[in-house]
């Protein structure tokens, strides 16, 4: 992650040196100007954290300075400095907008103080905003269970906690991919910053642009103020970009510049900002077959998916169903106990075609329909079955009415798509296509 970046506006060499020398011995990266001019230009191209002025300029006054920094990032404090400080001046330049009024020569303890203040009411706004457009929920193990293909996911995501590339999660609708895009933030050395997630599945060109970016005041229409993107929010921290797949192609230079330089410019903006933000995504669908298609462009393909990490779906691992079902009802309700025997089995007989967020539905769903101590058969209702046990336990069924239940049902979940059902069902296409024949099966329309 990149260090706190301070800018010094100062018309003295001398000056300038002695803070400079004095921030970069404390870890921070430090830009000089000696003009306002120049301060505007490196304000614009840079994106520091925080802006020391002096209060007289060659061309202008730290004053006169303030507003013109302020329309491009209103979010930047400035400290002015002064060698003939007034009580009406001081006055003056926290009523315009200034956080700091400090007078020469500078008390370096001080200022560190004062900084680092300054940084830490910025990162807590910062997360501040990006709870506010969330509902916030616990945060969930993503990786319960003891199955070989959770225990890989998690071997290889403890690996790359450090890392600054961009990760690709893949796996199916409801498998957890937020879940470990946020354990994987909270557990990175960006953990103290913002985590701001978009789902960009269903949204229009201009919706996700201007979510993503931003927009100036008088962009379009009904821009009646400037508005923040979600990089800017996430500055220092994390983004989250679930669905990937479904950014509309116009978009994706833009959010490949913001991976490559770490720069965007807001909706109506001819000005380009700076942000220091680690890009997590996640999507259910091929990337690969949509970049041949060209509904995806190769260049961003290769760039988000430095680090791919799948995420496996529910049915491949029937084992760790008892587990997580067990996790999911203790956060649902500490008074009820384990479900019934016949329950559990059910439960890892089921396909789960919308994986653990299925699960927790279903889980939640019987707690509250349950009148006993613990959950029993009757109390589950699974997604479009009334009742599971008519369709798991009924043992007057025989092998084969068994077997075309089961295809019928996976074949509905899948939309008649046989080539997935095939995959789920663990059997080559052409093996259900003879199964489909055998059974006189009608597919599913698409």
């Amino acid at each position: 992650m990149a260090k706190n970046r301070i800018l010094i506006v100062d018309d003295e060499p001398a000056v300038r040196f002695g803070i400079r020398d004095f921030l970069e011995l404390h870890g921070y990266e430090v830009d000089e100007a000696e003009t306002c001019q120049e301060a505007r230009h490196l304000f614009s191209n840079s994106r520091p954290d925080i802006v020391i002025a002096d209060y007289m300029l060659p061309d202008g006054t730290a004053l006169d300075l303030l507003p013109r920094l302020k329309e491009i990032d209103s979010e930047i404090p400035l400290l002015v400095l002064t060698a003939h400080g007034s009580i009406d001046l001081a006055v003056k330049a926290i009523k315009e907008g200034a956080e700091q009024f400090l007078t020469k020569p500078i008390e370096m303890a001080a200022l560190q103080v004062i900084l680092q203040r300054l940084l830490e009411t910025q990162r807590k706004h910062h997360k501040h905003l990006a709870s506010k457009s969330r509902r916030v929920r616990k945060a969930i193990d993503p990786f319960i269970g003891t199955s070989a293909a959770i225990r890989s996911l998690a071997d290889q995501a403890r690996k790359i906690l450090t890392t600054e590339s961009p990760i690709l999660i893949l796996g199916e609708t409801g498998s957890g991919k937020g879940v470990l895009a946020r354990w994987l933030h909270e557990n990175s050395p960006r953990a103290e910053e913002a985590f701001v997630d978009l789902n960009c599945a269903g949204l229009s060109r201009e919706l996700l642009e201007t979510e993503l970016f931003g927009h100036q005041k008088g962009a379009f229409t009904s821009a009646t103020s400037s508005k923040q993107g979600l990089f800017e929010v996430a500055h220092r921290g994390t983004v989250f970009l679930d669905e990937v797949g479904d950014v509309d192609l116009q978009i994706q230079p833009k959010l490949l510049k913001v991976l490559e330089d770490q720069r965007f410019r807001r909706v109506g903006d001819v000005r380009d900002q700076q942000v220091d933000v680690r890009l997590i995504a996640a999507t259910h669908q091929d990337i690969g077959e949509l970049v041949r298609q060209k509904k995806f462009r190769d260049d961003l393909y290769f760039r988000i998916s430095t680090i791919p990490l799948s995420f496996p779906p529910l049915r491949k691992r029937i084992d760790d169903i008892p587990v997580v079902a067990q996790y999911l009802l203790d956060k649902v309700s500490a008074d009820l106990g384990r479900g019934e025997d016949d329950c559990l089995k059910a439960l890892q007989a089921y396909a789960w075609p919308g994986n653990v967020r299925e699960l927790r539905n279903v889980i939640e769903r019987a707690v509250l329909l349950s009148e006993g101590k613990s959950i029993s058969l009757k109390d589950l209702n699974f997604e479009g079955h009334a009742n599971v046990g008519a369709l798991t336990s009924d043992s007057r069924l025989t092998l084969l009415e068994l077997e075309k239940q089961h295809i019928q049902r996976v074949l509905e979940e899948e939309r008649g798509r046989v080539e997935k059902a095939a995959n789920r069902l663990g059997i080559p296409r052409s093996s259900l296509y003879q199964k489909i024949k055998k059974h006189q099966i009608i597919l599913p329309k698409l």
